[in-house]
């Protein structure tokens, strides 16, 4: 069937008439004023032939006269990807000739140069997607315009928009005019007063967006008209794409503010399930260690599922009249943009004070009685014998590597779902505390000197008694990488001209020569880039990334920017300045300039554990997701899972129940790979959250920055100018000695990077986070919360970083700046 009525359409022919065609047809069925028409189905695409007389005689039969001509592809219109303006429309064809004109020009934009560069970016197969066409009476329009049923500039459910012009309204979708602008809310609408539309006509579109977003159940783009004689038409409903996910509901008191939590551990991407459902464990064995019980299924204010990413609810705190007042100071290490959204949040009504504390007291005095004698006599104890602390610290990490080497070979699945969800903490939590006392002591000692040298030193020159420090596993493991691509110099060009994954399957295959991998890896094998996700494959199994940057190792040519020399005048400089600062500080202040000067001295010798409580809690995670995997096998054999690695789109309840229960969750697997692969191509993720998807940041006015400047805040002192790579995911990522690295985010899986990058710029982070804290152990400049760095900063710009005032300017800024000098001259 080559041609097919609107009114026959429903939305199980997507594959015959595509996305637009298939929205259409839902809008009729529903009762909807939709002009009249027809579709010429993708059977006519794939035949490569036209039948001009079917099309003609479908044309006469809807009377003629002046039609629009529009795409209808089969990727068209779907909730992961809109296409919208991808392919071509045509308005106002007449006459049997060009409607048939109108219809190739149609099908020739299936693979227009956007169209293309569309598909790749949402990773959807060319040879996947057909073009239908839909052909409909064109509607004299008097007014038109576009109706977003939620905010697209702020993510608001709770608002509507509307943008209108008189006459046609593709002046509105291709910006060419400037279009009156509509916000729908609780209240009056917001708008021009001398506006195209009246609030009548508001109040129908509202209707009309309630009507069908109820339809189709998610937030829809609506293109309407009105006609001569004020009928309305609606002319195309698709879904709102770009929207972030809303927070779960919940029956807690609304509205709700939520928190991203999940960058001070470097992860930005979206958890997997099973990633997720873990981590909630974590979390309730730790409770249930220091006296609170914690359901590991059950909803927590701690941790909150949010499109995959991890977030805090906030609210309670916000509304506590004990704890607002000095809540956005206590956020300064997520940086100065949730800062101000935090701000503007408590200045919000909805968010008055109560006389109520956030949680239970009972359960707080519990922990603290539990937790505060250990803490302090650790932490003393630390401060006063750092070498014997850091001792017990590492034996704590040997203790956890012996107690977790899983089950045998013969356990089945349930005693290993069991085993994992009910015992696998029960030694491991005992050897971690030991390490968690030293890491506490070295944090407060690496902060103590900034407030008794206030007056005394600068910000930066604190920073760079930082530099170099020694103790820190993730230096220990990049500077083992760098002695291991060393020893590999006689391999340079298998490793320099081979792709990191064939390198990993010959490793895997043993046909690899012996570079002292196995050796690393039995050290480090348990980490990888967004390693808190129990669900992303540790360097044990794909050592692929390892690769590739012993590849970025083997290029550095000059000696001086060897990673153990960089390092090693990082140590130097930090001495130097802890020695000058010693002595100012004695001079000015005598007393408070020796305990400066113990301090600074001290935390040389606890600061550099800050990284080891991550390294050991991660320790276990390679052999629990062993334990799954197997799991998985066994189920995928059984028919309940397609592949070993599904598991890992289940949470541990779900596990549970294909075990035990014989459940098939294959379908359920399907669809959540799909939303985490389109989550995985979200670049920009909320900070700050409203319970109805209102990104908070998009209220809070940004400040005005010079042309070229990008703002966000310094992490590690020192100014640096460079090229620009741009980096989204560490594994492969090629990066020549010297250059800037600009990321979305990142976690110790990323910092091998940092040993040939002249400098660190993030879109997001915290001072304290572990990219930051590793930059300045290396001695090189970085520049955190850089709002959209990785999209206003392209690979191969010449950028300068300073990293004292958090400023990134770009050649176009230097530029600006030199013209500014000169005519000052």
């Amino acid at each position: 069937m080559n041609v097919i009525a609107l009114t026959e359409i429903d939305a199980s022919m997507i594959s015959q008439v595509g996305g637009k065609a298939t929205g259409l047809g839902e809008m009729i069925a529903l009762g909807e004023r939709v002009p009249p028409g027809f579709c010429l189905t993708t059977d006519a695409y794939r035949s490569g032939a036209l039948s001009e007389a079917e099309l003609r005689d479908a044309y006469e039969r809807m009377g003629g006269g002046r039609v629009a001509v529009r795409s209808s592809a089969t990727a068209e219109d779907l909730p992961g990807a809109s296409f919208a303006g991808q392919q071509d429309t045509v308005l106002d064809v007449e006459g049997a000739d060009a409607l048939t004109a109108a219809v190739r020009h149609c099908w020739d934009s299936l693979f227009s140069a956007r169209a293309v560069a569309y598909r790749d970016a949402n990773e959807i197969a060319h040879e996947s997607v057909h073009m239908a066409v839909v052909v409909q009476r064109m509607v004299d329009a008097r007014e038109a315009g576009v109706l977003f049923t939620a905010n697209p500039l702020t993510g608001s459910r709770s608002e509507m928009v509307v943008d209108a012009a008189p006459g046609l309204g593709t002046a509105v979708v291709d910006g060419s005019v400037d279009a009156d602008h509509y916000v729908l809310g609780a209240g009056e609408p917001a708008g021009p007063a001398d506006g195209c539309l009246t609030r009548d006509r508001l109040d129908e579109l509202r209707a009309a967006g309630e009507r069908l977003q109820r339809h189709f159940g998610s937030p829809q783009d609506i293109e309407w008209a009105y006609d001569a004689e004020g009928t309305l038409w609606l002319l195309q409903s698709r879904p709102i794409t770009t929207l972030f996910p809303l927070p779960p509901a919940t029956d807690r008191p609304q509205p709700r503010l939520y928190l991203e939590v999940g960058h001070l551990q470097g992860m930005l991407r979206p958890f997997t399930p099973m990633g997720f459902s873990t981590l909630k464990l974590v979390w309730a064995q730790w409770c249930r260690r220091n006296g609170v019980t914690a359901d590991p299924f059950g909803e927590s204010s701690m941790m909150v599922p949010i499109g995959g990413r991890l977030y805090g609810d906030l609210t309670d705190i916000l509304r506590s009249s004990v704890l607002r007042d000095g809540l956005a100071e206590g956020l300064d290490v997520y940086g100065p943009r949730v800062r101000a959204a935090i701000e503007h949040m408590l200045d919000d009504p909805r968010f008055a004070p109560r006389h109520a504390l956030p949680f239970r007291l009972g359960s707080a005095l519990r922990m603290t009685a539990r937790l505060g004698p250990p803490a302090i006599v650790g932490i003393a104890y630390s401060i006063a014998r750092p070498q014997a602390a850091r001792a017990r610290a590492h034996r704590g990490v040997e203790g956890i590597r012996r107690t977790t080497r899983g089950l045998p070979a013969s356990a089945t699945p349930a005693e290993r779902i069991d085993f994992f969800v009910e015992r696998s903490d029960d030694a491991v939590g005992r050897d971690l505390m030991t390490c968690i006392w030293p890491v506490m002591a070295g944090i407060l000692l690496s902060v103590a000197p900034s407030g008794l040298l206030k007056g005394i030193a600068t910000d930066a020159e604190i920073e760079t008694t930082l530099g170099g420090m020694p103790h820190n596993v993730t230096t220990e493991m990049d500077l083992a990488l760098w002695r291991m691509a060393e020893r590999a110099v006689e391999h340079r060009e298998l490793l320099l001209t081979t792709p990191p994954g064939d390198l990993a399957a010959r490793y895997r295959a043993g046909t690899l020569p012996d570079i002292g991998l196995a050796d690393f890896l039995e050290t480090y094998g348990h980490r990888t880039a967004a390693e808190i996700d129990i669900g992303v494959p540790r360097w044990a199994e794909d050592p692929a990334p390892l690769f590739a940057t012993i590849a970025n190792y083997l290029r550095v040519d000059d000696p001086a920017q060897a990673p153990d020399r960089r390092f090693a005048r990082a140590v130097a400089k930090a001495e130097t300045m802890i020695a000058e600062l010693s002595e100012r500080a004695r001079r000015e202040r005598p007393v408070r300039g020796r305990i400066a000067a113990f301090l600074m001295r001290r935390s040389r010798e606890l600061a550099g554990l800050r990284e080891l409580g991550k390294f050991a809690w991660m320790i276990p995670f390679l052999r629990m997701r062993k334990e799954l995997l197997l799991i998985g096998e066994d189920l995928a054999a059984e028919g309940r899972l397609d592949r070993a690695d599904d598991i890992m789109f289940l949470d541990l309840r779900e596990a549970r129940a294909a075990v035990h229960g014989g459940t098939d969750y294959r379908s359920l697997v399907a669809e959540r790979r799909a939303v985490h692969e389109r989550e995985l191509r979200r670049h920009t993720v909320p900070s700050a959250l409203l319970s109805d998807g209102t990104d908070v940041e998009t209220l809070v006015p940004r400040p005005p920055v010079e042309e070229g400047t990008l703002v966000g805040m310094g992490a590690a002192p020192g100014t640096v100018t460079g090229r620009a790579r741009v980096v989204r995911d560490p594994a492969g990522a090629h990066i020549e000695p010297g250059e800037i690295l600009v990321a979305p985010t990142t976690d110790p899986g990323w910092t091998p990077l940092f040993m040939t990058a002249g400098g660190l710029v993030t879109e997001t982070g915290s001072p304290i986070a572990h990219g930051p804290t590793v930059a300045r152990e290396y001695g090189i400049p970085a520049v955190i919360c850089v709002p959209d760095a990785t999209r206003e900063i392209e690979t191969g710009q010449l950028i300068t970083i300073d990293g004292s005032d958090g400023t990134v300017v770009t050649e176009m800024g230097k530029e600006k700046e030199s013209e500014a000098v000169e005519a000052r001259a």
